[in-house]
């Protein structure tokens, strides 16, 4: 078993909504990002390739490269899972905390599971969401941002 953890942040810019776990979610803001900015998204995708010893995405998805401006984070993701796939490990499990002062995230979060299992090749089940405030403190207390936290569980694929 191997576990990783990822860790990621967005500013928030004029915009008309965000999305989180591939669920565009309507806002009065949108996140920053060279991708769709799904900042829950990136920090799963971190803790997937630290669990398996890979690079950040940072490496593996340049910000430099074109092809990846405004690709679906769901998209990469998929990517991920093929990446630690051909290393040799399954995803087993994905726990993850949102952390912003809005939009709510409980009437999305059914469909942000699916999706990211979807991406990962796991059962929504084996995805947790969960969101929090920061009680007004920092940068995503004034409401300049959000960030996002995930651990992610990986077992060696043996072999047959």
């Amino acid at each position: 078993m191997r576990v990783g953890t990822g860790y990621d942040t967005h500013r928030f810019e004029p915009g008309d909504g965000v999305t989180l776990g591939g669920v565009r979610i309507p806002f009065d803001l949108s996140l920053s990002g060279h991708s769709d900015a799904d900042v829950l998204v990136h920090a799963i995708m971190d803790a997937v390739l630290g669990a398996a010893g890979g690079p950040d995405i940072g490496v593996l998805f340049p910000n430099s490269d074109p092809a990846y401006k405004g690709i679906s984070s769901l998209y990469l993701a998929t990517r991920v899972r093929e990446y630690v796939l051909d290393k040799g490990y399954k995803i087993i499990q994905v726990d993850s905390t949102i952390i912003a002062e809005a939009p709510k995230v409980s009437p999305h979060r059914d469909r942000m599971k699916a999706n990211i299992a979807a991406a990962l090749g796991v059962k929504p089940e084996d995805i947790g969401i969960k969101a929090t405030t920061n009680e007004g403190m920092g940068f995503i207390g004034r409401g300049e941002g959000m960030a996002a936290i995930a651990v992610a569980l990986l077992k060696t694929i043996e072999a047959s």
